[in-house]
């Protein structure tokens, strides 16, 4: 009987841990993918049906970037359609067309210690040091517009922001990121 006991409270043990561990390891995985340094977007026509769609071309005419990076968004938007189900073709169902572009960011940050407390403490008189800081950068933008070449409408669009465009060696590795997350709301899900 305490053989049987004892193996029913190893096996209620186990089980126990196998199920703390899942929780820790959900809690893990949910906390890496919420952690994205770009805001990322869309929206599509509700009458577009998406299913129908098996072929594209690239337009870049308003792609204002430089040869590499210009190469970067192509190969991984191609890549992330191809991954669809699309191909490239001359007489395309839709037509991509990418635009990017950036703007000035300024971050502001203040820190308002309490510094050195006199009468009443750190509500009262006394010394106090703010300190402010500002950096400046420029923050970069994709937008990639899905356009039906029958009808010449827009059917999708994702815009995702957030590129570091100071740094090459970010923009190296983030260029392929964005364009991933914004095509991974493609095609929509419908609700």
């Amino acid at each position: 009987m305490k053989s049987l006991v004892r193996k029913f409270s190893n096996v209620n043990i186990s089980v126990m841990s196998k199920k703390y561990i899942f929780i820790l390891l959900a809690s893990a995985a949910l906390s890496l993918t919420s952690c994205s340094p770009f805001q990322v977007r869309s929206d599509y026509a509700e009458t577009a049906n998406f299913n129908s769609y098996k072929t594209y071309k690239l337009r870049i005419d308003d792609l204002k970037l430089n040869d590499i990076d210009k190469d970067r968004v192509l190969n991984e938007l191609s890549r992330q359609l191809q991954s669809k189900g699309l191909a490239s073709g001359e007489n395309p169902d839709l037509i991509i067309n990418v635009k990017a572009n950036h703007k000035k960011v300024t971050d502001i940050t203040t820190n308002s210690p309490y510094g050195m407390w006199g009468w009443g403490g750190p509500f009262g008189w006394g010394v106090g040091v703010n300190r402010t800081w500002s950096s400046n950068y420029n923050e970069g933008a994709l937008i990639i517009d899905l356009i039906d070449a029958r009808t010449n409408k827009l059917v999708w669009q994702g815009i995702g922001s957030g590129i570091s465009v100071d740094s090459p060696k970010a923009k190296q590795r983030q260029i392929p990121e964005i364009v991933a997350e914004i095509m991974a709301n493609y095609p929509p899900q419908r609700k």
